[in-house]
Order: C-alpha cells, then structure tokens, then sequence
C-alpha cells in the first residue's frame, strides 16, 4: 500500500468512506439529502489543507454540521468508519496523520456537541 500523496489520493479516500459510511443504517439518516455532488469537493478540499497544506480552506467545518440530526455516538461511527477506511487503502506518514487528525477532529465535534444540544 502507498501513502496519501494528492489530491486524487484524498478523494478516492472520501469516496470510499462515504460508500461505506452510507452501509450503516443507523447513521444513513444524518446523510439523507445531502447533495454529495456539492459536498464531496468541500470535504476533500478540507483533507487536501490538513493533509497536504493545500491553501485556501476557510469554512468553520463545525458550523457546517449543526443542521444535521447527528446523536453523540455517530460521531464514534463516523471515526471507526474513516480510521477503517484509511487502513484499508493507504499506509504511511500521511495515512497516520488523517487518522490523528480524524480522532481529533471527532473529540472536538463531539465535545461541542454535547455542549450545544444539550
């Protein structure tokens, strides 16, 4: 296996956690009706900036994701799934960091989560 190294990298990463993710019923809801045409280019250009210090990223990713009707524990499916998702395609420096950088990202979504909807 090689390691994340472009952009093409990073979305056949995101395609391939979103097929997946969308398998899992108990989180399929939380994606219903998202324009994943729209959407995808966002979440790899944010991958592309963490992983590859691509410039320009400025969205307030948490913001983007209030609207959802997310429950705390999907959160721990959304990171099983991508963590999965990383081992299975990629090994190397870059595959640890979205994997670092996911667990992070998912105690903070989480965190405040709990914190606004409670």
């Amino acid at each position: 296996m090689t390691d994340i190294q472009s952009k093409a990298d990073i979305n056949a990463l995101i395609d391939a956690f979103y097929k997946e993710l969308l398998k899992i019923d108990e989180i399929k809801p939380v994606f219903e009706g998202l324009d994943f045409e729209k959407h995808v280019p966002q979440i790899v250009h944010f991958w592309s900036f963490v992983l590859l210090d691509e410039s320009g990223y400025t969205t307030n990713v948490f913001d983007k994701h209030t609207h959802l009707p997310i429950k705390p524990h999907h959160f721990d499916i959304w990171l099983k799934t991508f963590l999965e998702t990383v081992d299975n395609l990629f090994a190397g420096e870059k595959a640890d960091l979205a994997k670092q950088r996911a667990a992070v990202l998912t105690y903070t979504f989480k965190t405040k989560w709990e914190k606004i909807k409670s």
